[in-house]
């Protein structure tokens, strides 16, 4: 036989298989009637299992994985497709439907929102970009942003959350899990670091840089080209800028932003020095309470798998055959059992869709613990 006449036989097959595979689920549909009648789940792991066992042995060792990965998927689409005609509105779903309901139809554009660092801060440039007219209160570090939420200094708060040179800042998602908060809006700002020191200062002059230790990270190209140079991490660019500005020091210079440049006063001794020349951080706008505005059409959650093959194979076979969007995937080790990760995703979904509200209501089948991070809009 020829390519042309195998690939006959290949198109002569699938038609039997689609025909097949419309029966099956046909059957699936009655098989999910009769389990929501008779309060059966729809999950039944030990069939599954043994169904596994029985199409890998039939199949034969030499198509034995093959045909458990496909049985997978079948098993994938036909619990989505079960689920989607016996679905039952969850807990999270009424919570989301509730906060969709009392959040107004627009962003505040006046807030007390808390910022990490000093005036000239990244986290202000993006606040202000966020929001119309914010009140900024600042604070030194991220734990201090998220106790003033809770106490009511502040009604939200700015955080970097990954940067497109350095990744995440994975202490953000401890600290969302452990004081249960919540994401309203995102920001993706282009974040050009400059060395700046005293109006009098040179750069042959410079011993010691102070900045955020992300900044380093961004900047080790630059700062590899400064030898004998001590870098010196300090809580925040501005902070390490104000720093710089106070010390009366010609020997030292902050990496920082350029409207630091002109706020405290500084010499801009070399410009956009970021080792990539698109160098993003997206930054988020967090609140305590669950806030969900009009246009939603990003989600951000987190799961705890089963620590077996193929437990994320599942969640995004899952998401797959909803037509959702992964548009970040993390791991994360679980601070007290290190064997244990948390998946960090972030989907493209309006919360308004079918395919979100199933999502929502099928979670809790697909791991061992689920948080919801919230769903919001993401600012251009």
């Amino acid at each position: 036989m020829d390519v042309q006449e195998l690939r006959s036989e290949i198109d002569q097959i699938d038609e039997q298989l689609v025909e097949l595979f419309c029966k099956r689920m046909r059957v699936a549909e009655s098989i999910a009637h009769c389990k929501k009648s008779s309060h059966i789940p729809i999950h039944v792991p030990d069939r599954e299992q043994e169904k596994l066992m029985a199409v890998s042995r039939q199949a034969g060792p030499q198509l034995s994985n093959y045909t458990r990965v496909l049985y997978s998927v079948l098993f994938e689409l036909s619990r989505s497709y079960q689920g989607k005609l016996t679905m039952e509105y969850t807990e999270l779903y009424n919570r989301i439907q509730q906060s969709m309901a009392a959040t107004p139809q627009l962003f505040p554009q006046q807030a007390a929102v808390a910022c990490q660092g000093a005036e000239g801060a990244y986290a202000q440039i993006a606040c202000e970009k966020i929001f119309k007219s914010p009140y900024i209160v600042y604070f030194k570090n991220m734990e201090s942003i998220f106790s003033a939420i809770e106490q009511g200094l502040c009604q939200y708060g700015i955080l970097p959350l990954e940067n497109s040179a350095a990744s995440s800042l994975k202490k953000i998602y401890d600290l969302m899990i452990r004081h249960k908060f919540s994401i309203v809006r995102s920001f993706h700002m282009q974040v050009e670091h400059n060395l700046l020191a005293l109006p009098d200062a040179n750069l042959r002059d410079i011993r010691e840089i102070y900045s955020h230790e992300q900044a380093f990270y961004q900047c080790g190209e630059f700062l590899s080209t400064l030898p004998g140079v001590k870098v010196i991490p300090v809580e925040n660019t501005a902070a390490a800028a104000k720093m710089v500005a106070l010390s009366g020091r010609k020997d030292v210079a902050a990496l920082s932003s350029r409207s630091c440049e002109e706020l405290y006063g500084l010499k801009n001794l070399a410009r956009s020095v970021q080792d990539k020349g698109s160098n993003r951080t997206r930054f988020i706008c967090i609140s305590k309470n669950l806030e969900i505005y009009p246009g939603a059409d990003r989600t951000s959650i987190m799961m705890v798998l089963p620590h077996k093959p193929g437990a994320l194979y599942k969640v995004l076979a899952r998401l797959y055959v909803l037509g959702i969007n992964v548009t970040k995937l993390e791991s994360r080790p679980i601070p007290e059992n290190d064997l244990d990760f948390r998946f960090y995703f972030d989907l493209e979904t309006s919360v308004y869709s079918e395919e979100f509200v199933q999502l929502m209501c099928e979670l809790d089948d697909l791991c061992e613990e689920f948080e919801y991070l919230g769903s919001y809009t993401e600012v251009v």
